[in-house]
């Protein structure tokens, strides 16, 4: 009986690009270098990740600059009081002595001097809330909530600064005083008085329409989702656009 003529296999030989592997090595083990490479990998992934949730820098700068503009906006009430009192119409009084006793009253009951006085305040007020707004969007165009909420903060503050600094430094609060020391039939201007307390919400709410108006018309946009490019189709062919 003859052998086949068919030769046997010939041995397994290793490729070219890689290394033979050893005799009981598991095909699926991965090798110690990369897995060290995957430990680092994991561990910078986890550091970014919980790095990600903490507050970064911007927020801080954000607080920093929204405390500079309250503080900013406010102090130009100390200005705004001095120029209601100089600009705001004067209410003339007239005191008289009557049996002893001094009676102050208006010397022109139909007079609106009164509502002028308030009417000066919510200008100078509107006023100075619109060119706020204009200042802060110059200086910082990309602003979040902590600069828009100081802005109204810093617009009450220089309300309340202005009326109570132009109180003070108007007439006297005692008109039967000023009356005497004015003597009888003498016209004397009444203590500068704010009667509309709603009128101290002008410049806060002027500075928020001013900066969400500029900030509408010239604030930074946002990116197309798609691009310049042509709109996506959907399956059937029509474009989503």
């Amino acid at each position: 009986m003859t052998a086949p003529l068919t030769p046997p296999p010939p041995p397994h030989e290793p490729s070219p690009g890689g290394a033979r592997p050893s005799p009981g090595a598991h095909p699926g083990a991965a090798a110690p270098h990369d897995a060290g490479h995957g430990n680092a990998g994991h561990g910078a992934a986890g550091h970014g990740a919980a790095g990600h949730g903490q507050d970064g820098p911007g927020m801080r700068t954000e607080l920093r600059e929204a405390a500079v503009i309250t503080v900013v906006v406010a102090l130009v009430g100390a200005a705004l009081g001095p120029l209601w009192l100089w600009l705001a119409p004067h209410v003339p009084l007239v005191g008289e002595a009557v049996d002893g006793n001094w009676v102050v009253y208006l010397k022109d009951t139909e007079g609106e001097q009164a509502v002028g006085v308030d009417g000066t305040f919510v200008l100078l007020a509107l006023a100075c809330g619109a060119v706020s707004a204009a200042a802060v969007f110059a200086w910082r165009r990309r602003g979040g909530v902590p600069l828009v909420v100081a802005l109204a903060l810093g617009g009450l503050l220089g309300s309340l600064l202005a009326w109570r600094l132009g109180v003070w430094l108007g007439p006297g609060q005692d008109v039967i005083a000023h009356a005497r020391a004015a003597g009888a039939g003498v016209t004397f201007s009444a203590p500068l008085k704010l009667s509309a307390k709603g009128a101290l919400l002008a410049w806060p709410l002027a500075a928020l329409l001013v900066h969400l108006g500029l900030t509408a018309l010239f604030g930074p946009r946002d990116p197309e989702p798609y691009g310049p490019g042509p709109f996506p189709k959907d399956p059937y062919g029509a474009p989503l656009g």
